[in-house]
């Protein structure tokens, strides 16, 4: 077992579950994945996964083992890793971020485009994901994060506070009676909602608890498609204050935020990333251009 990549291998299957997901962490095909799992197997003279129906694959205890022993060495290579980028002072090279769709779409762009002026050695990639990435496993080395970060190694600020309420084109409320007042007048609208198995995403919960089920005549996992559904006048939909106030074709259905609804904005990167010099400038721009909209983000905008 001289070659890392081996338990590389079987951390990425461990993780994944099955072979297919495990290639895409990888970046290699199926296959590939396959016959190097069984060369392995043969080399060591144990098995390391069970294959159960459907395609998944379970550790055995021998594969636990490795896979712990694999966990440990990644962690120490990863921070070996951010040591030495902790400590990289030029402005220049490589900083992956990540934000959600949303904040993508309707407020994050212009700032970076004031990041590539003021720092133009940087390239930045970004990867718009709604799932949260790993800081400490190098999945990106800043996030921009709609809750509080609650792993001890994570260092940020809060940027702003961030206000929900409901949307519509102009044209839908002058044809069902205008703005609502409350949110119990909702019944009498209809509603666009998120897919019925969007379960733990605050603004769906919160939906599903209100709104009775026969109010939704349309549902996405896209909340900028949200906007778009309400822009086309489809009905009303619940979303961030930021995403809407701004653009044309959207007013307010609802006047106030919903308080049960108020959430933050973060900027954070890993503790030993902090002193790194893309770091810092990317907070020093970005973060402090995110921060100048509070208003927006705060829902006092309109």
């Amino acid at each position: 077992m001289e070659d890392w990549n081996e338990l590389r291998l079987v951390l990425a299957v461990a993780r994944a579950g099955s072979l297919t997901t495990a290639a895409g962490l990888l970046g290699i095909d199926h296959s590939t994945v396959f016959r190097r799992l069984n060369a392995f197997e043969q080399r060591q003279g144990v098995r390391v996964f069970e294959r159960l129906p459907g395609g998944t694959y379970q550790l055995t205890p021998a594969g636990e083992r490795m896979a712990a022993a694999a966990e440990r060495m990644e962690d120490e290579a990863l921070a070996l890793a951010r040591d030495i980028a902790g400590a990289d002072g030029r402005l220049s090279g490589r900083l992956r971020v990540t934000s959600s769709e949303t904040l993508a779409y309707s407020r994050l762009t212009k700032h970076l485009a004031e990041f590539r002026a003021a720092h133009p050695g940087i390239v930045v990639e970004l990867a718009i994901d709604n799932r949260v990435l790993s800081l400490s496993r190098r999945e990106a080395d800043v996030a921009l994060r709609p809750i509080r970060p609650k792993e001890g190694d994570l260092w940020g600020r809060k940027l702003a506070g961030v206000a929900w309420t409901f949307f519509a084109s102009q044209a839908y409320l002058d044809i069902n009676g205008g703005p609502i007042g409350e949110a119990a007048a909702l019944g009498a609208h209809a509603l666009i909602g998120w897919e019925e198995t969007a379960g733990g995403i605050m603004a769906a919960d919160w939906l599903e608890r209100n709104v009775a089920a026969e109010r939704f005549v349309y549902r996405t996992n896209s909340l900028v498609n949200h906007s778009v559904a309400a822009k086309a006048g489809i009905g009303l939909a619940l979303l961030p204050c930021y995403l809407c106030d701004n653009e044309p074709g959207l007013v307010r259905a609802l006047a106030e935020p919903i308080e049960e609804l108020s959430g933050e904005l973060w900027i954070v990167t890993h503790r030993d990333l902090k002193g790194t010099a893309r770091v810092r400038a990317f907070f020093d721009v970005v973060g402090e251009g995110l921060a100048r909209e509070r208003d927006l983000f705060e829902g006092r905008v309109a």
